[in-house]
């Protein structure tokens, strides 16, 4: 097949071309002119540079491919951004440019047999944290449950909001867009860089956690991400949205642990911040970075997220409709994860 992958020199973009690659398909790394290639050196990779800034343009450049190349059969829609000075750029770069895309397709005439867009399990935000139970008060905290697609979505992020009304502009298509939609939960591997700010940090001897309640927390290795998308491809599969983790529920700790013994268990001072000193930290931080036009790592979407106690997800859906099994658990995913950024010299 003929896929094209837009976001190709980010970090999941860059892996969906080298599956792509490996089973076979022509594959076509959608970037823009200045990004990075580094990750997209394969000579079988074909490119296509697309401006989704500028709807004409796009749609411009969609027309002469149309002409020259007669299209994709599939688009993986993985472009877009996690960290942004300011809410209107999450809007713009998430939601705006989703739809400049689908546009720009239809007009030129190439739109595809399935579309796949990758958006992500924070549209749901904070749900399914108190959970009501005979042997507790009403509304006491006790059970945490996985969040499933009957769920309301309720994101308290600039990020989930923007990518949640991506979700509902390409549902309401309907059939003139054949969509797939993966919600992934914290998705980590080789090339990723937040996590990685966990790993300098460790290594340095500092573990900074936030918040005394219990926190569970769920993973998604990038490989297995991946598999999952192209086993949607394979089958066809569209009209249906999926959550994707490894399926292990994690306390706050194991990540860092794990970590920590990669790296040879060096000794680690463990600090843990109360929820309203991350806030006030956060928030400022946040602010500061705006007023230059810069991101930061700590910001208000960041304290959301850190706050959340409850990053379970219902991934049944997906393994027995697409057939699905991830191969890597969360320690498997960390020990390939640490290799590769001591043999890339980023530890």
């Amino acid at each position: 097949m003929k896929i094209l992958v837009t976001g190709a020199s980010g970090f999941i973009g860059s892996f969906l071309c080298e599956e792509g690659l490996r089973q076979g398909h022509e594959v076509w790394a959608g970037v823009r002119r200045s990004s990075s290639r580094r990750y997209l050196q394969d000579a079988r990779l074909k490119f296509a540079e697309l401006d989704f800034s500028s709807p004409d343009a796009l749609a411009g450049q969609l027309t002469v491919h149309q002409q020259e190349h007669a299209g994709w059969d599939v688009v993986i829609h993985c472009a877009g951004v996690t960290k942004c000075p300011r809410e209107e750029d999450f809007e713009r770069n998430n939601h705006l440019y989703t739809r400049h895309l689908v546009e720009g397709l239809m007009q030129a005439g190439v739109t595809p047999r399935q579309f796949v867009y990758l958006s992500s399990l924070s549209v749901f935000g904070p749900i399914r944290e108190e959970v009501a139970h005979p042997d507790f008060p009403q509304g006491s905290p006790c059970l945490y449950a996985p969040i499933t697609e009957h769920d309301t979505p309720r994101p308290n992020t600039a990020y989930g909001r923007s990518k949640l009304r991506a979700e509902q502009y390409l549902q309401s298509l309907g059939d003139r867009l054949p969509t797939v939609i993966f919600r992934p939960t914290g998705v980590y591997g080789p090339r990723e860089r937040d996590y990685f700010l966990m790993a300098k940090s460790i290594k340095g001897h500092t573990d900074f956690s936030v918040g005394y309640r219990r926190q569970e927390i769920t993973f998604i290795y990038v490989k297995d991400l991946v598999s999952a998308i192209y086993r949607a491809v394979e089958k066809g599969t569209t009209g249906r949205a999926y959550f994707v983790s490894d399926g292990g529920i994690y306390e706050s700790r194991t990540f860092s642990d794990l970590i920590q013994r990669e790296l040879g268990n060096p000794w680690v001072l463990r600090i843990k911040s109360p929820l309203w000193l991350l806030k006030l930290i956060s928030y400022v931080a946040g602010w500061g970075a705006s007023l230059v036009g810069k991101t930061c790592t700590l910001n208000k979407d960041k304290y959301q997220i850190m706050k959340q106690r409850n990053w379970q997800c219902d991934t049944a859906p997906l393994e027995k409709e697409l057939g699905w099994t991830p191969q890597y658990d969360l320690e498997r995913g960390v020990r390939e994860t640490i290799a590769w950024y001591k043999q890339e010299k980023w530890l």
